[in-house]
């Protein structure tokens, strides 16, 4: 396969990432997010089955592996949670914008924390620009008086997100990206289904075609395979020009929100997430620089 054909695999994988936003808030209409969660993990198990068997790999799970998998499920879960409150308080486009272009900025500032790695001036810039767009985007003036709104929960969002980012890459040197997911989506079916049990785990037999639709989505379009292709697509172009099609994923949030929920355009984070993604674009061009 030419490297285009995987570019528009790329552009595909982020469409499905995006659409999974609106996915979800149909989901928040009827059933709690405790239901909701576990038959998202549970059905994402069955969906890797293919790939795997795609893949041609031993699928093992080495005991030094189990630091990176449970962290990483219950990590997994608290993103489940937060993205559930949030898209039910607020807007699915808004979610995809606010996470996607903050986890970057805020993974960055974890790496740097951690391994107290200096950055050049560039990604410094970057990395205050993003603080900036993310302030906008956030409305912090109004989220330091509210910490139940739905920008707080997307925040709480992309911090989970840029630890679970941290976890997985180190996950890499001892296991392969797509078994790393699958286990993480057994432990955290394993851990929501006790979470989910007094709450009429049964109750998903009742639902009708549109939350059966929106589930389904989730658990094989809108994660195994969109992060199936991203992972193989990141294999033969290299990690760098992969993750530049991040940068798709803020504005196809957007315009799959406004065309399948209706939802409105909030200015302030159309503003915020056009400052915070130039602020990552500024910190990715420095690291590719000195590739």
């Amino acid at each position: 396969m030419q490297p285009k054909h995987f570019s528009y695999l790329l552009i595909l994988a982020m469409f499905f990432w995006c659409a999974g936003w609106p996915a979800l808030k149909v989901l928040t209409y009827s059933l709690p997010l405790e239901v909701v969660s576990f038959w998202r993990s549970f059905l994402m198990i069955f969906a890797f089955i293919p790939v795997l068997f795609f893949l041609k790999k031993p699928l093992l799970l080495k005991r030094e592996a189990l630091k990176y998998v449970i962290p990483s499920a219950v990590l997994n879960v608290l993103f489940m949670v937060f993205a559930f409150i949030g898209v039910q308080k607020g807007f699915a486009g808004s979610g995809g914008v606010i996470i996607t272009t903050l986890a970057p900025v805020l993974t960055f500032m974890l790496v740097s924390l951690i391994f107290k790695k200096h950055p050049p001036k560039m990604q410094i810039v970057g990395l205050v620009i993003g603080f900036i767009g993310g302030l906008v985007m956030l409305q912090v003036t109004e989220l330091v008086g509210d910490l139940n709104g739905a920008e707080f929960y997307f925040f709480l969002c992309a911090v989970v997100w840029a630890v679970l980012t941290l976890i997985s890459q180190q996950s890499h040197a001892v296991m392969h990206p797509v078994h790393y997911s699958f286990f993480i989506a057994i432990f955290a079916a394993f851990i929501l289904f006790f979470i989910a049990l007094p709450y009429k785990i049964m109750a998903v037999a009742d639902e009708g075609l549109a939350f059966w639709s929106a589930l389904l989505y989730l658990a094989l379009f809108g994660q195994t395979i969109a992060t199936t292709i991203y992972f193989i697509a990141s294999g033969k172009l290299g990690s760098s020009q992969a993750s530049s099609y991040m940068f798709l994923v803020p504005l196809f949030a957007l315009v799959t929100s406004y065309f399948l929920l209706g939802e409105s355009v909030e200015l302030h984070v159309v503003i915020g997430g056009a400052v915070t993604l130039f602020g990552v674009y500024l910190i990715n061009r420095s690291q590719r620089g000195k590739l």
